[in-house]
């Protein structure tokens, strides 16, 4: 076979690769189905890569093929304009439009609510977001009881939420992620759930990372255990309430507020508190079921925040004069 021949041959095969590529391209880059008109919500969480993305759309039947969408963001630049929060998206559409789409604001909003925060901070935060249909009051009376199950997390919530839709979502996190979620961490442990979460709300206020908890937590229950008082600066400060000046709910206390007479005061009265002081986050509520076994029954916070145990009061007071004289 002359050169000709043979380089005429290749020439073929190549055209014909290539144009079989070029279909094979052409198909993915189409939607998955051309009848379908139903939008499926998508949601995208803050910082998701475009690789989960691409997957989450391909796994959801929203694309045909992962690989052409991210070709398509790249070859569109679009890896930095893709936008977090829920998006309505039907697989009519192409990945080039879902693309785009996923550039575009949604009608949602994120929200956070931290570890160690008491109601009405909650509902306060919540004002701040937006939310078109959204009373605090009302969220106030639905949460009346509730401290210390208003789950801290963060949320995507429609803009038109109603009080009552975001204490649901709250309520139903709360049980996925601690009722059901810690069912072993709650079952294996030797206190009540409900003696735990108001533990728990003190822990999260008293102390700082998960092995700092259990060990705090640990302390708080040998008090609990042989009638001590357990006395907590935090169930002051829940007390007091809001301050007007410093504008804190969560004011320093003063050696007159152990005097409060309140159920609360944990100075005062020994055993737990009435019910939680905050909304604990999942690890002081594991803390809780799951303490640190120590002998200690004291602890301090130094003026840089490092923590220092004690077995009896003589070490305590010696913590005492070293750390905060």
């Amino acid at each position: 076979m002359s050169f000709k021949k043979n380089f005429t041959l290749i020439a073929m095969t190549l055209l014909i690769l290539m144009t079989g590529l070029i279909g094979y391209l052409y198909i993915l880059s189409q939607p998955v189905s051309k009848e379908t008109i139903i939008k499926t919500q998508f949601v995208v969480p803050r910082g998701q890569a475009v690789s989960v993305i691409a997957s989450r759309l391909k796994d959801e039947g929203l694309i045909k093929s992962s690989i052409m969408f991210r070709l398509v963001v790249k070859q569109r630049e679009l890896e930095s304009k893709l936008q977090s929060g829920s998006f309505q998206i039907s697989s009519n559409m192409t990945p080039s439009e879902i693309a785009t789409k996923l550039t575009q604001g949604t009608n949602d909003v994120w929200v956070t609510i931290l570890e160690g925060w008491r109601r009405e901070q909650v509902a306060a935060s919540l004002v701040e977001y937006n939310l078109n249909d959204f009373d605090s009051r009302e969220f106030l009376n639905l949460t009346i009881g509730q401290e210390g199950q208003i789950f801290p997390d963060t949320y995507l919530f429609a803009k038109e939420s109603t009080a009552a839709t975001v204490y649901r979502v709250i309520q139903d996190n709360f049980k996925k992620k601690v009722t059901v979620g810690l069912t072993n961490e709650i079952e294996q442990s030797n206190r009540s759930f409900s003696e735990a979460l108001v533990m728990a709300s003190m822990v999260e206020r008293e102390a700082r990372g998960y092995k700092e908890m259990r060990h705090v937590a640990g302390i708080l229950w040998n008090r609990y255990d042989i009638g001590m008082a357990l006395q907590t600066d935090a169930t002051l400060q829940y007390i007091k309430g809001y301050n007007t000046q410093t504008k804190s709910w969560w004011e320093s206390p003063t050696g007159a507020d152990k005097k409060i007479d309140s159920f609360f005061n944990t100075y005062l009265y020994p055993g737990l508190p009435p019910h939680p002081i905050c909304n604990p986050g999942l690890e002081a509520i594991q803390a809780s079921l799951n303490p640190l076994e120590t002998k200690n029954l004291y602890y301090l916070h130094d003026r840089d925040g490092e923590i220092h145990y004690g077995k009896n009061l003589e070490e305590h007071n010696a913590n005492v004069q070293q750390y905060l004289r």
